[in-house]
Formats: structure tokens, C-alpha cells, sequence
């Protein structure tokens, strides 16, 4: 029997065939996506104008207001760079903040920790954005607001998530309200010094922690946020609340003597 030579491969070619590693994959090229003047177009084409976009700031933290903008840009005055305000530094934020106020309409309204603890975050954050749309110069005849519920107003109004970094409208208003809030915080902090706000602006940082579990709640502090009230039962506590079967020394004591 005749073999063919073709058909037959070495045992040493096949075991350095089977050793050689595979190539590396290649990493995916990041694609960052930039907020766009796109949708708002979209509108103007079919006659829809003033467009308002609409963002807050301030869900998070354990202290102050919740604070809530809206802005109507110009279309043929649009600042370049706009963005997420938290994809953005502390200075090129203000560098925005300035060329949006000069260029747009904007309003901001502001939701206090009272508020807060009264309605609930949630409830208090769309309060504020409906109120900023409300105050804008000229009512709008649309609206984008970032996230996924949409606002009480009498025009239209979108719900996009993620749209402070998709759509320019609410991508100003985030810096709108990001720059207000900093700088409210800033003010607080002379109200109150020892707890940072002019640093962390409020939000939940060791630093914050270390300076509530050290002093207590503030007049601007969360009531209702959790690590507020373990900073508040440590340092007021409670009296615990009598039930039914709470006996009370003082009345036995007479309830005995009259018998």
C-alpha cells in the first residue's frame, strides 16, 4: 500500500501548531458620543419653536436644595463644547455657564431640603424642572427633560435618558444648574462651616460623614436621608414612645396611694 505523502503531517508540525497562540484580540475602539443640536432641529423643521431642555442637580447628596434649569439655545448661536456636566472640569464649566448665559434663555428654580423631606426627592426634583420651565422667558412649545419621567407642563414634553449627554438643550441646562448648585453650596458653607460643603458640595464623601457624625444635621441637611438620621439619633435621641403596655412609675405611684 502506497501512502500519500501529501495527506501526512509531521507530529512535531502539528504539536507546534497546536502550541502557537492565538493572536490578541484587538481592543474596541471607544466611541464617545457628544450632545447634538440634532433632535431640536428635527423640531424646527416642522415649525416646533421654542424648544427647552431641561436638567437638575443635586439627587444625590445628603445636603442642600436640589436645583433645576432650563435653557432654550440659540440656533445660530450654539457654544461649542457643551456636554455632560459631570464629562466636564470645574473651570470649563463656568467657561460654559458664561457663554450660555449670554447666548440662551434659561431659568433656574430650586427645590429646599424642606421641600425634599416633605415630597421625596423624586417628587421634589420634577417639581423643580417643571417650575424652571415655567419660568423661562417664553413658554416653550417643547420639551426635553434628561431621564425617564417626563414633566408636568402644558406642551410637549420628552423624556430622554441619558440626554444630558445626547441632546445640547438639557446638556446646557445640566451646566446651568451644576455651576448654580456649586456655588450655592459654596454659600452655605460660610453659613455653616466645619462640615466641607464648599469642597464636596453636600454629597456622601468620608469627609462629609466625618464631619456629621462630629457635629450632627445641619439646618441644611436631609432629614430623611440615612446617614442623617444616624447622625441626628446620636446626637438628640429620642425618647422612646409609651405603648399600651407602657407603665408609667409616677401614675402607679398615685394610682397606689389613692387606693
Amino acid at each position: 500500500m502506497i501512502r500519500d505523502k501529501s495527506k501526512s503531517v509531521p507530529k512535531a508540525a502539528k504539536t507546534a501548531a497546536q502550541k502557537t497562540p492565538a493572536e490578541p484580540a484587538k481592543p474596541e475602539k471607544r466611541v464617545i458620543v457628544r450632545p447634538s443640536f440634532r433632535r431640536e432641529r428635527a423640531l424646527i423643521k416642522r415649525g416646533v419653536w421654542p424648544i427647552a431642555g431641561c436638567d437638575e442637580a443635586g439627587r444625590g447628596p445628603l445636603a442642600g436644595p436640589v436645583v433645576a434649569a432650563a435653557v432654550v439655545l440659540d440656533p445660530k448661536r450654539i457654544p461649542k463644547g457643551l456636554d455632560d456636566s459631570k464629562r466636564l472640569t470645574a473651570e470649563r464649566r463656568e467657561e460654559l455657564f458664561e457663554e450660555i448665559c449670554a447666548t440662551a434663555a434659561y431659568s433656574v428654580a430650586v427645590a429646599s431640603p424642606a421641600r425634599i423631606d416633605r415630597d421625596n426627592i423624586l417628587r421634589a426634583s420634577l417639581w423643580a424642572l417643571a417650575r424652571a420651565v415655567h419660568a423661562l422667558p417664553e413658554a416653550p412649545k417643547h420639551v426635553f427633560v434628561d431621564g425617564r419621567d417626563r414633566l408636568a407642563t402644558p406642551c410637549d414634553c420628552e423624556a430622554v435618558i441619558g440626554g444630558d449627554g445626547l441632546v445640547a438643550s438639557i446638556a446646557a441646562a445640566s451646566i446651568i444648574a451644576k455651576v448654580t448648585r456649586d456655588r450655592l453650596m459654596s454659600a452655605l458653607a460660610l453659613d455653616c462651616p466645619g462640615y466641607g460643603f464648599e469642597q464636596h458640595k453636600g454629597y456622601a464623601v468620608p469627609e462629609h460623614l466625618e464631619a456629621l457624625d462630629r457635629l450632627g444635621p445641619s439646618a441644611h441637611h436631609r432629614s430623611f436621608f440615612a446617614p442623617v438620621v444616624a447622625a441626628r439619633l446620636k446626637h438628640f435621641p429620642e425618647p422612646p414612645t409609651p405603648d399600651l403596655f407602657t407603665v408609667d412609675p409616677e401614675s402607679e405611684a398615685v394610682a397606689s396611694a389613692a387606693a
